[in-house]
């Protein structure tokens, strides 16, 4: 008898299940209380196709990765022919075309300044390699920084450096002692008829100048993640506020950091959300708001495979220079620049640079704020908001991340054919670009109704 273990042949549903439950560990997941995780066997378009014969709309762009539909020919080609040319070749003393190639497009589309380009993994290294190319270059100026500023609520990965700076987003109570220093400000979320959004950007500023003078001299950078905090809860804030943080933490000097990974690439209704901030210019004001570092990840290859970018400015880029290599940055990943996840971006690049894609983008944006009156108007939701093609409301009383309901409502959800996963009590929606009227009249329809059932058993969870 054959060992499934080593079967080359696909395994049935159950065999798969069996071999999920004895050797996977998922990410983000409790196994001893998780339901069994459902198998895909493909994807097309906004549709993921399950091992059971059912339907899943991926609302969510399988946590934001997926820009244009899953397996979307035009991508999957560019993969295939690489793959027949040059899957991999380190890139540390070599080079190769789409690895330059994506670098000059991305240079091309990215806030005026940012024309270098340090390749990763994923959107953590992403945001490592940013605080350390942050925090060497003062190193380097022999006027060493060491402060980071960052927002509370924040979220920038799973690695240490990006921990230290999310540790308020509560995942990482177990490493807190082993997380560098960092000031947290406080992030002034609002929403559609906040009447309070005022006062909240005021305590904000006056928390960051009290920073900024008790660590006078030694703030080496801000990290944020521009306008949307996803990982906490969609939690938004108005431009004209994080656009006076950048203009006083500049004025020290610092460095700023956006962490574009889930906000760009359109996400936003711009191609990156600091673009809602004032146009990238040659005008001092609008200088004043570009960031020295961009962190880009998850939509970059529009879902196919992982890759990360650090973009940052050619004077950044010059403070690494010299005559010794001790004076450059010894930082690097096995897979750094990989052909295959290269040629993927371009071709996801191909994509979004086309009028349908962002006539499609407009038409999402479009919907969100047809339908966001009638949730804003529920007696069980509140605090609807809106950026692009993102669009998000609290259901009330539904818990944290992680909790029974919340649990519950992903069942929900799947069992109406549709992959929403709530972050606690924000239910969102972030679909890909291929989504119609009618996809988002389903998941519409779908929230209303699970606010219902929520507010019909206030003191339970949701029913399935």
């Amino acid at each position: 008898m054959t060992d499934p273990h080593n079967s080359p042949q696909l395994h049935s549903p159950p065999d798969l299940l069996a071999l999920d439950a004895a050797h996977v560990w998922h990410p983000f997941t409790q196994a001893q209380t998780a339901p069994v995780p459902t198998v895909i066997v493909r994807g097309e378009g906004p549709y993921l196709y399950t091992a059971g014969g059912d339907t899943l709309l991926d609302m969510v762009s399988s946590w934001w990765v997926n820009l244009h539909g899953h397996a979307h020919p035009h991508v999957a080609e560019a993969i295939a022919r690489q793959a027949r040319q040059l899957e991999h070749v380190i890139f540390a003393g070599f080079t190769h075309a789409p690895a330059v190639t994506l670098a000059a497009r991305l240079a091309g589309h990215l806030p005026r300044g940012l024309d270098r380009i340090f390749y990763s993994d994923n959107g953590s290294t992403a945001v490592e390699v940013a605080l350390k190319i942050a925090l060497q270059a003062w190193y380097n100026r022999a006027e060493p920084r060491r402060h980071i500023l960052a927002f509370e609520g924040g979220y920038h990965g799973d690695t240490f450096g990006a921990m230290s700076a999310g540790r308020t987003s509560g995942f990482f109570l177990p490493f807190q002692d082993k997380l560098f220093d960092v000031s947290f400000l406080p992030f002034p979320q609002t929403w559609q008829g906040d009447p309070e959004v005022e006062a909240k950007e005021h305590a904000s500023l006056a928390a960051l100048d009290l920073v900024l003078e008790q660590h006078a001299g030694d703030v080496a950078a801000l990290i944020a993640e521009p306008l949307v905090q996803g990982s906490s809860g969609m939690r938004m804030c108005r431009p004209q506020f994080l656009a006076e943080v950048l203009r006083r933490v500049k004025a020290t000097g610092a460095f700023i950091i956006f962490d574009e990974v889930m906000t760009g690439f359109a996400r936003t209704g711009r191609m990156w959300a600091g673009q809602h901030l004032e146009p990238y210019g040659d005008t001092a004001s609008a200088i004043s708001t570009a960031p020295d570092l961009m962190c880009l990840s998850k939509g970059l290859t529009g879902g196919f495979l992982p890759l990360g970018v650090t973009a940052c400015t050619e004077e950044l880029y010059a403070e690494f220079r010299g005559d010794t290599f001790e004076r450059a940055f010894a930082h690097g990943h096995s897979y750094t620049a990989n052909p295959l996840a290269c040629a993927a971006a371009l071709a996801s690049l191909d994509l979004l640079e086309a009028d349908t894609t962002w006539d499609a983008i407009a038409a999402i944006g479009a919907a969100h704020a047809r339908w966001l009156p009638e949730l804003a108007a529920h007696p069980h939701l509140h605090r609807v908001r809106q950026l692009g093609t993102i669009a998000a409301v609290q259901l009330r009383g539904a818990g944290g991340y992680g909790g029974h309901a919340s649990l519950e409502l992903r069942t929900f959800f799947q069992n109406r054919g549709l992959l929403l996963r709530p972050l606690g009590d924000t239910l969102y929606l972030l679909p890909p670009y291929c989504v119609k009227d009618e996809h988002l009249e389903v998941a519409y329809g779908a929230i209303l109704d699970a606010a219902q059932l929520f507010g019909a058993a206030e003191t339970g969870a949701v029913s399935t």
